[in-house]
């Protein structure tokens, strides 16, 4: 099944991602932001066995897209994607235009990830974070039926960064899926219940592999702090019974050890429990002690995903 509107045409069917994408790929922030070679980065990706990679950061500048060229370039299969796109900082018709022409030179390998992204982030862009959900429903309109650039133009599969039952219920209904973040295989089942069979469920999950079990909890909390600011986050996890103890310094060892597994068995296990839950793409974030992407991990990553991947 194809859950866009009839109206709306885009390079590749839901069903037809879905094959694409298998079970696991990465999830990193942008390479520059962490002093990598993007081509390099990709090929080390793809030659692990990972079959999408997805780029965060927000994606907020005019050249966000073009920056994923090299990924794509260097690279055979690998699907690259935003993770997310936020669209506070973009003109609907200049997404498209972008987003379609880099469709349009690799088919098949791109995937558009909007987002609302976080209200202090959006306010360091000029704009008052208010009515998010109405704002990615008037994005979409527009993306949809842009008022100039590329309205000939296909667009890429799009999916939305969603954790409440409102912007998954627009996943559901707009896009091709949702790509839920920092949130434990719980959350993966409600959303699947949301959702519905037939749209992508493609939730981001970090992990350590580092096998001291202290050395594991350091790096997400190091990791988890940044997030445990922002709201939406905090919503979401009280949804699933975690408290205020849990969300502070860094949070509490309970919910560490929920949404960033540590250790080569913990994480396999925990990837595993996203898929039986109702994941169609479990995105992998391997991190650093320092709780920052761990680029020279992928290899060891994948060995600890071989029976999934």
């Amino acid at each position: 099944m194809n859950p866009w509107p009839p109206e709306m045409t885009v390079s590749m069917t839901t069903d037809e991602l879905r094959s694409r994408l298998g079970r696991v790929g990465i999830w990193m922030p942008p390479p520059a932001w962490i002093g990598a070679d993007p081509g390099a980065t990709a090929v080390a990706i793809e030659r692990a066995g990972f079959t999408s990679v997805w780029i965060g950061g927000g994606n907020a500048t005019p050249d966000a897209l073009e920056l994923l060229k090299p990924l794509l370039a260097e690279t055979s299969k690998l699907v690259v994607a935003t993770g997310i796109v936020n669209i506070w900082a973009w003109e609907a018709g200049r997404l498209r235009s972008d987003a379609a022409a880099l469709a349009r030179e690799f088919p098949g390998r791109f995937v558009l990830g909007l987002g609302v992204s976080h209200a202090p982030l959006v306010t360091q862009l000029g704009h008052t974070y208010e009515r998010p959900l109405a704002k990615m429903e008037k994005f979409l309109d527009e993306l949809d039926h842009p008022a100039e650039h590329g309205a000939d133009s296909e667009l890429p599969p799009v999916v939305l960064a969603a954790l409440g039952p409102r912007m998954l219920t627009l996943s559901a209904e707009r896009t091709a899926g949702a790509h839920p973040y920092f949130t434990p295989p719980e959350h993966t089942a409600y959303a699947r219940k949301v959702l519905g069979a037939a749209p992508l469920l493609i939730p981001e999950q970090a992990v350590s592999l580092a096998t001291d079990h202290g050395e594991g909890r350091a790096a997400g909390r190091a990791y988890a702090e940044r997030y445990l600011r922002m709201p939406n986050y905090t919503r979401n996890l009280r949804r699933f019974g975690f408290g205020a103890d849990d969300l502070e310094g860094g949070g509490s060892d309970r919910l560490i050890s929920a949404v960033i597994p540590s250790g080569a068995a913990a994480v396999a296990e925990r990837v595993r429990a996203h898929v039986d839950a109702g994941a169609d793409h479990v995105l992998v974030q391997p991190l650093e002690a320092s709780g920052t992407f761990a680029a020279g991990q992928v290899d060891d990553l994948a060995a600890a995903m071989a029976d999934l991947s």
